[in-house]
């Protein structure tokens, strides 16, 4: 059974910066057709993708709203996927979820349909003190 666990969360204050990790297990990986995410959400508001790693080519694509100020990452051992936030400002506070999809990137990019990822972790809380 494929298993996401992220951690790293907690409270920071504006300017600061946490890195997120992911805990991956029970996946199977093929080149070209692995997509690995990372999203948020508010309450009230809908799920949306920040940064996503395309397994393989290790291609990235942010979300405007992060671009330049967070950076994925995928460990060698395909095990783990971290997440890197810089510069952070209170519009980054969200609960933030990983997740795993097995589908081919159209154009080589990872979108952030939510309904391409079957696999979700718990999710874990940042919150971003002005």
């Amino acid at each position: 059974q494929v298993r996401l666990v992220e951690s790293g969360g907690g409270s920071v204050q504006a300017g600061g910066s946490l890195r997120l990790s992911c805990a991956i297990s029970s996946y199977t990986y093929t080149w070209g057709r692995n997509c690995l995410g990372w999203f948020r959400q508010v309450p009230g508001k809908e799920r949306e993708g920040v940064a996503s790693i395309a397994y393989g080519t290790g291609y990235a694509y942010y979300a405007d709203s992060v671009k330049g100020r967070f950076t994925i990452s995928q460990a060698n051992s395909k095990n783990t996927v971290d997440l890197q936030m810089d510069s952070l400002s209170s519009e980054d506070t969200a609960m933030y979820y990983c997740a795993a999809g097995q589908f081919i990137p159209i154009g080589g990019v990872c979108g952030f349909r939510t309904g391409e990822y079957p696999y979700w972790g718990q999710g874990t809380q940042v919150t971003v003190s002005p």
